[in-house]
């Protein structure tokens, strides 16, 4: 396993809401991981490698006059993750469709209920980009379709894949924290048709998918578009989310180099996931 170290900040914010939503949507965008909200704000967790002393310099909200924040930071030891998880983690319900939840958590009367044990890994639902993204497998034939995750965090987006009925499918993340967290979680979810891979989209030569779903990053995405697209069958579909609505544009346009057309588009709190087809 690597020693992947995280740095987690402490934030109290005044008032509470709509601060803390807006906060964890900018902090998302500097390359914060994971989120866990808490009675007087949130805590954010950053890759250590990810992390620069001035990583907070262009958090726009910080600045604001119409809040109050205040912070500690510290280094995180992986292990202590699941204890303060377990803490704070409540159930998600997307669409009274699907529950994301865990072990712990009473089984709710939804059509696919997938449990999770998150760690250190991004992908507990409760991310606008993890929620817009089951609501488009929701919504979207899985049946007997080949299926990528590509940047697969927890593996949650694959398992529910697979309870629609999606086979074969890769779940491909180059974090080995997240590879390990998903083998894990596919095998909770009695998954047998997901195969966990660790790397990053050299890993797709010679792959061929009739969907593909990428919830990583704007600049991974634009980087790797090519990749995905020669990787999708024919009349293939690609969900991408990861970014805002004022990301949209550049995306676009590099999908559309690629030979793929837009379909539609999901918005929450201006984070976005798209739908293309080829």
């Amino acid at each position: 396993m690597s020693n992947t170290i995280y740095i987690g900040y402490q934030f109290k914010v005044e008032p509470l809401q709509p601060g803390t939503e807006i906060l964890i949507a900018e902090l998302g965008y500097a390359g914060f991981e994971s989120f866990v909200e808490t009675d007087e704000g949130v805590t954010a967790y950053i890759q250590k490698d990810e992390w620069n002393e001035n990583i907070l310099e262009d958090i726009q909200i910080l600045k604001s006059d119409e809040f109050e924040f205040s912070y500690t930071f510290e280094d995180i030891d992986q292990v202590n993750w699941n204890e303060e998880w377990e803490k704070n983690f409540n159930p998600i319900i997307v669409d009274d469709i699907c529950s994301v939840r865990a072990p712990f958590h009473a089984k709710p009367e939804t059509e696919y209920d997938i449990v999770i044990e998150p760690k250190m890994s991004f992908g507990t639902g409760h991310h606008e980009t993890t929620h817009m993204m089951i609501q488009h497998i929701l919504k979207n034939d899985f049946k007997d379709k080949s299926v990528l995750d590509m940047g697969c965090g927890t593996g949650v987006l694959a398992i529910l894949a697979e309870m629609k009925g999606a086979k074969p499918i890769d779940a491909i993340d180059y974090d080995n924290w997240c590879y390990l967290n998903s083998l894990e979680n596919v095998e909770r979810n009695n998954c047998k048709h997901i195969t966990v891979l660790e790397g990053d989209a050299s890993l797709l030569e010679n792959r061929k998918y009739d969907t593909i779903i990428a919830n990583i990053n704007r600049n991974i995405l634009l980087n790797d578009l090519d990749s995905y697209a020669k990787c999708l069958n024919p009349k293939g579909t690609i969900f991408l989310s990861g970014f805002y609505n004022h990301d949209i544009p550049a995306i676009q346009e590099e999908c559309n180099k690629q030979g793929l057309t837009y379909v539609e588009s999901l918005e929450r709190n201006n984070w976005v996931a798209l739908k293309f087809v080829n």
